[in-house]
């Protein structure tokens, strides 16, 4: 389902824009930094899903853009059997940010939807848009272009936030195989959660409203179907002629309320506010692959752009950040055969491939699975934290809390000095500074990680012992 929460500059202590969330899905992730690449004429992707996806298709190849922009990403290998690798967005160098968030369709429009059905995934949609859009409207329009063009696949219907440091934009991409999409847009004085992402009334009276995009047919399709009366009903509300009926669910409501209480005091909302907001074990638990919260600005290089990064739900790591000068990432944090789909039946040696049948062999290369996996280590330190979370989570999150405080303060400086290298000329030494700070920050966060699983375990062992069996335990959740 995945998580969203977009705060406008007006509302934050700093004056810039926030666009935070989490990935929910169950395989494995791995946090990916691409750079900027050209692509020969005739270059092609595929796109779509497969006819062994939960709602079925057929995959298509279609040209790929002469360019794509530096972005830095967390990618998964599965969710509902779309091919991978799989990614619900990220940041690019022009200061574009992309969550992925589902967002149901109504049921008859699931039913409708084509067992043939082609053209750009949910995440083949992501992607796109952080590799190509220099603002959010780009994005925007670059998704209805490709949903005209190509159709949509769908696992059931879906929404993208699209943000930059001006404005941010809530797409919703609709089943039924009949090209239908709409997008609001959000601004300065906005606060928007997404799970799933929702827009209510649309002044479909108003065609060149500025806040609101969608596609030709959107308003024609609903009155064709008797979803949509022009004369008996008062207004258009897409979440209720397309959607679930149910608009803003109680996740939703309950942290939108909260952020708005938030904006209100006279400090207004700090990106510790937005880290609360996406680490909170009201709304987080098993089911956050990853954290994400960016801030959305201009910096003086494109290079100081960043990330806030956790391996996987906040409760369980401190968000760390990881700038776009910088050149790697930890092979810690890159992807590994934990929760990674179809690694169960593989070996990391050649005894039972041959040149004509490798796919016995894994796709993680051998050097990178001889290292730690942060993902699987912070997963052990949650699973420690939720057995007894009403004594070992507010102690964890204190943690976190300052090592975030350490590191708000401490990047400022890197970020400086980063600054007076590129204003200099010298990119090298500049991505070389980022690249040793965010990487060793990642790692330190990693040693406390489990640092803090030896404890909590031998703890846990003393006091209570291992449980052999039983439910899941975890912190009161909305959703």
């Amino acid at each position: 389902m995945s998580y969203g929460i977009y705060i406008g500059k007006n509302h934050t202590s700093d004056g810039i824009a926030y666009l935070g969330g989490y990935g929910d899905e169950p395989s494995s992730h791995w946090l990916e930094i691409l750079p900027r690449q050209s692509h020969d004429d005739g270059t092609k992707i595929r796109i779509g899903v497969t006819a062994a996806a939960d709602m079925p298709g057929i995959m298509t190849k279609i040209p790929q853009a002469p360019e794509t922009f530096r972005t830095i990403r967390t990618s998964y290998s599965y969710y509902k059997g779309v091919p991978a690798p799989l990614t619900n967005g990220g940041l690019n160098e022009y200061g574009v940010a992309v969550r992925d968030i589902w967002s149901t369709s109504r049921r008859e429009l699931i039913d409708m939807t084509s067992k043939e059905q082609t053209g750009p995934n949910y995440s083949d949609l992501a992607r796109m848009v952080i590799e190509q859009a220099k603002t959010a409207r780009e994005g925007v329009e670059l998704i209805g272009r490709m949903i005209a063009k190509y159709g949509y696949s769908t696992y059931g219907g879906n929404s993208h936030l699209i943000a930059d440091p001006d404005e941010a934009w809530v797409v919703i991409e609709s089943a039924g195989s009949q090209g239908l999409w709409a997008a609001e847009r959000l601004g300065a004085d906005s606060i928007r959660a997404s799970r799933p992402g929702y827009i209510g009334v649309i002044p479909v009276d108003q065609p060149d409203h500025p806040d609101f995009l969608y596609a030709p047919n959107l308003l024609s399709f609903a009155i064709e179907q008797g979803w949509y009366d022009p004369v008996k009903d008062d207004s258009f509300n897409h979440n209720q002629v397309y959607g679930d009926s149910k608009f803003r669910w109680a996740g939703v409501a309950w942290i939108e309320e909260e952020m708005k209480s938030r904006a209100a005091r006279p400090e207004k909302i700090s990106i510790e506010d937005v880290m609360w907001a996406v680490r909170t074990s009201r709304l987080t638990g098993d089911t956050a692959g990853y954290g994400q919260v960016v801030p959305l600005h201009h910096p003086a290089h494109d290079e100081l752009r960043l990330l806030w990064h956790t391996p996987i739900g906040a409760i369980a790591a401190p968000f760390v950040p990881v700038f776009m000068g910088n050149f790697s990432v930890p092979e810690e944090f890159r992807q590994h055969r934990y929760l990674t789909t179809g690694e169960s039946s593989k070996f990391e040696d050649t005894r039972h491939s041959s040149t004509n049948d490798t796919s016995s062999l894994s796709d993680v290369p051998q050097s990178i699975e001889s290292t730690r996996s942060a993902v699987a280590s912070c997963k052990r330190l949650l699973y420690l934290i939720s057995q007894h979370h009403e004594a070992f989570l507010p102690e964890v999150t204190e943690i976190w809390e300052a090592v975030e405080q350490r590191l708000l303060s401490e990047h400022q400086g890197i970020r400086r000095s980063a600054e007076i290298l590129l204003d200099q000329g010298e990119s090298s030494l500049a991505t070389d500074l980022l690249t040793y700070y965010s990487n060793n920050e990642l790692l330190k966060g990693l040693d406390l990680v489990e640092a803090l699983a030896a404890s909590l375990e031998a703890r846990t062992r003393a006091l209570h012992g291992i449980r052999a069996s039983g439910e899941p335990l975890s912190a009161e959740q909305i959703w």
